[in-house]
Formats: C-alpha cells, sequence, structure tokens
C-alpha cells in the first residue's frame, strides 16, 4: 500500500471514531476530544489532497478544519458557561 493510502485510510478512520465520540455525548471531554481527533483528521485529508491534486476534498477540510478548531476551543479550552 502506498504512503498516501496509508494517510487517507487514517484520516477515513479517524474521522469516523472521532464522529462516534461526539455523537456519544458523554460530556464537554469528551466531545472536544473528538473535536481534537477531527482536526487530526482534517489535517490528514488536506494532506492527501493536496499530494493528489484534490481541490474539491482539499476546500472542504480547511473549512471542516477550521470548524473543528472552533469545536476544541468550544470544549476544551474555553470555560463552561454559566
Amino acid at each position: 500500500m502506498e504512503p498516501v493510502e496509508i494517510l487517507r485510510w487514517g484520516a477515513s478512520i479517524s474521522g469516523i471514531v472521532a464522529a462516534f465520540m461526539i455523537a456519544l455525548d458523554h460530556g464537554r471531554r469528551v466531545t472536544g476530544l473528538g473535536f481534537a481527533l477531527f482536526v487530526v483528521s482534517s489535517m490528514a485529508w488536506v494532506t492527501g489532497a493536496l499530494i493528489g491534486g484534490d481541490e474539491p476534498l482539499l476546500s472542504q477540510n480547511l473549512v471542516l478544519f477550521g470548524i473543528n478548531v472552533f469545536g476544541v476551543y468550544r470544549y476544551l479550552i474555553r470555560k463552561e458557561p454559566a
């Protein structure tokens, strides 16, 4: 298997696990860790898209990267709202 395929499979599997963690709704920490895993997944997808020249996948995951960073901030960094 080529390295880019390993990267894409890792991105896919980590995205599935992250979605499951967020869907579980086991509190702010688990949800925040799910978003952190989504950040890793979207970075892997961006890298794979750059290597493969897949512009639609690249643009989608650049936007998702920003959304996921906001999720990390909201659930892991920001204080819980009163």
